[in-house]
């Protein structure tokens, strides 16, 4: 049953938005204004690749210059995560909501030695290809119903987990935290803008939080604080592109609503789970999505930031280790119907 919100922002849209899920009228400042829309074709996939890559250094002693060998005490580590992912409408409607099946065709988790847990033991999205969920999608790309995707996200929490010992719960190095970036936020650029139905003018700017991907379970609950702003409205080879920048600082908090995929006390494997007390020192960095006003769709997607953390060692010590994160995020289309 939908609210009267619902019905009134429904009505809004069906009054502004043409047969290829467009338009633009001029604003109180003159300028144009752009409705941007999610645009579903039923029965037509979009294929997706999502890349998500990150470099970690942590000083062990921050501050302390270099050895006699040239270089700085601490350690280095990398690890990444290609994900292709279809995504098909099963029940479109322009104007209410939509249910997108998406599925995983295959994922692929690249670790330095570092990194690993034990040997030979896959990443638990390793485990995603073939598997689906469905999301129920409004015209402005808030997701009304995660309830699938939610569930898959607490399945493959479970394949983190080494077989019960002794020792209790031990989590081993996964990747779930960028599975849920990539795919509990798709259109979080456009389902954040406050008024959807006014349209938004070049150099308007709006506010979102995002995740911070970390090998840290204890950054889940962090997040980072959006600034998006549409830069330009270009015009690409399948039609007009919004060009929509964005930049980021550290949340003071975030929704509870965001999804944990453990429950329980555990223990975690490796360097980071050896430290604790992880606390943001520093957040910042941009990115650009390029958003097709024609097809109402995500046609290429990056963010880039770097995030500094001051973290605890299990014996207290005058010396607090720093952690420094470089991060790449990515979303490109790999084929999809033609833009209409």
């Amino acid at each position: 049953m939908r609210t009267l919100p619902t019905i009134i922002t429904i009505v809004a849209l069906s009054s502004l938005v043409g047969c290829n899920g467009t338009s633009q009228k001029p604003g109180a400042s003159g300028k144009e204004k752009t409705l941007l829309t999610v645009d579903f074709q039923e029965g037509q996939a979009l294929q997706y690749k999502f890349a998500s890559s990150r470099e970690i250094e942590v000083e062990w002693e921050p501050g302390a210059g270099q050895s006699k060998s040239g270089k700085r005490p601490g350690d280095k580590f990398s690890e990444s995560m290609e994900m292709v992912m279809t995504y098909t409408p099963v029940k479109a409607d322009p104007y209410g909501l939509t249910s997108v099946k998406g599925t995983c065709d295959s994922v692929k988790v690249t670790r330095s030695k570092g990194t690993v847990g034990r040997g030979g033991t896959k990443d638990a999205v390793e485990y995603l290809p073939g598997k689906s969920f469905t999301l129920t999608v409004g015209p402005t790309g808030k997701i009304e119903d995660y309830s699938e995707l939610e569930k898959l996200i607490h399945e493959i929490g479970n394949y983190a987990f080494r077989e019960q010992s002794n020792r209790g719960k031990i989590k081993d190095p996964d990747m779930t935290s960028d599975f849920i970036t990539t795919q509990w936020f798709l259109w979080d650029s456009i389902s954040t803008i406050e008024d959807p139905q006014k349209g938004v003018e070049v150099g308007q700017s709006w506010k979102s939080k995002l995740p911070i991907p970390a090998p840290m379970p204890v950054m889940l609950r962090r997040g980072r604080d959006v600034t998006y702003t549409l830069a330009e409205i270009q015009q690409g080879a399948k039609g007009q592109l919004a060009v929509i920048k964005s930049s980021y600082a550290p949340a003071e908090s975030v929704p509870e609503s965001w999804p944990i995929p453990y429950s329980g006390s555990f223990q975690m494997a490796g360097t980071f789970g050896f430290l604790r007390g992880y606390k943001i020192m520093n957040l910042q960095g941009e990115g650009e999505e390029l958003f097709n006003l024609d097809s109402g769709r995500v046609e290429r997607r990056s963010q880039h930031y770097q995030t500094q953390l001051e973290a605890l060692l299990p014996m207290p010590l005058s010396v607090n280790p720093r952690v420094t994160i470089k991060q790449n995020l990515t979303m490109e289309l790999l084929k999809g119907p033609s833009s209409n």
